[in-house]
Protein backbone atom coordinates (compact mmCIF):
# COMPACT_ATOMS: atom_id res chain seq x y z
CA UNK A 1 0.00 0.00 0.00
CA UNK A 2 2.76 2.42 0.91
CA UNK A 3 4.42 2.09 -2.70
CA UNK A 4 1.42 2.74 -4.26
CA UNK A 5 1.03 6.18 -2.56
CA UNK A 6 4.29 6.87 -3.08
CA UNK A 7 4.25 6.20 -7.42
CA UNK A 8 0.72 7.51 -7.15
CA UNK A 9 1.98 11.30 -5.70
CA UNK A 10 4.78 10.79 -7.97
CA UNK A 11 2.65 11.08 -10.95
CA UNK A 12 0.71 13.70 -9.74
CA UNK A 13 3.91 15.67 -9.08
CA UNK A 14 4.98 15.14 -12.93
CA UNK A 15 1.20 15.88 -14.15
CA UNK A 16 1.15 19.16 -11.86
CA UNK A 17 4.66 19.83 -13.19
CA UNK A 18 3.82 19.19 -16.87
CA UNK A 19 0.54 21.21 -16.76
CA UNK A 20 2.21 24.47 -15.24
CA UNK A 21 5.72 24.17 -16.15
CA UNK A 22 6.62 25.26 -12.77
CA UNK A 23 8.58 22.86 -10.16
CA UNK A 24 6.34 21.25 -7.73
CA UNK A 25 8.86 23.03 -5.00
CA UNK A 26 7.39 26.35 -6.28
CA UNK A 27 4.14 25.12 -6.74
CA UNK A 28 3.50 24.19 -3.61
CA UNK A 29 5.47 27.37 -2.23
CA UNK A 30 2.87 28.98 -3.95
CA UNK A 31 -0.34 27.41 -2.85
CA UNK A 32 0.57 26.18 0.66
CA UNK A 33 -0.40 30.39 2.23
CA UNK A 34 -3.52 29.91 0.90
CA UNK A 35 -6.52 29.44 3.35
CA UNK A 36 -10.17 29.21 3.05
CA UNK A 37 -13.19 28.91 6.23
CA UNK A 38 -16.85 29.20 5.76
CA UNK A 39 -17.96 31.03 9.45
CA UNK A 40 -21.61 30.19 10.18
CA UNK A 41 -23.02 33.79 12.31
CA UNK A 42 -26.19 33.60 13.18
CA UNK A 43 -27.69 31.18 10.74
CA UNK A 44 -25.50 32.70 7.77
CA UNK A 45 -22.73 31.32 6.09
CA UNK A 46 -19.44 33.37 5.42
CA UNK A 47 -16.68 32.52 3.13
CA UNK A 48 -13.29 33.95 4.30
CA UNK A 49 -10.82 33.26 1.95
CA UNK A 50 -7.20 34.77 0.69
CA UNK A 51 -6.73 37.01 -2.46
CA UNK A 52 -5.32 34.41 -5.36
CA UNK A 53 -2.06 35.66 -6.44
CA UNK A 54 -1.45 35.87 -9.98
CA UNK A 55 0.77 32.68 -9.84
CA UNK A 56 -1.76 30.84 -7.82
CA UNK A 57 -4.25 31.87 -10.04
CA UNK A 58 -2.12 29.69 -13.05
CA UNK A 59 -1.24 26.86 -11.99
CA UNK A 60 -4.98 26.65 -11.13
CA UNK A 61 -6.03 27.17 -13.94
CA UNK A 62 -3.16 25.14 -16.19
CA UNK A 63 -4.79 22.02 -13.69
CA UNK A 64 -8.75 23.15 -14.57
CA UNK A 65 -8.89 23.44 -10.74
CA UNK A 66 -11.55 26.30 -9.63
CA UNK A 67 -11.12 28.47 -6.89
CA UNK A 68 -14.30 29.16 -4.85
CA UNK A 69 -15.72 32.02 -5.56
CA UNK A 70 -19.03 32.25 -4.07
Amino acid sequence: AHLTVVVTALAVARHLQAATGLSIKKIVQTLRPLQQITVNTAGHEHLAQDPLPDTAREILTATSTDWPTH
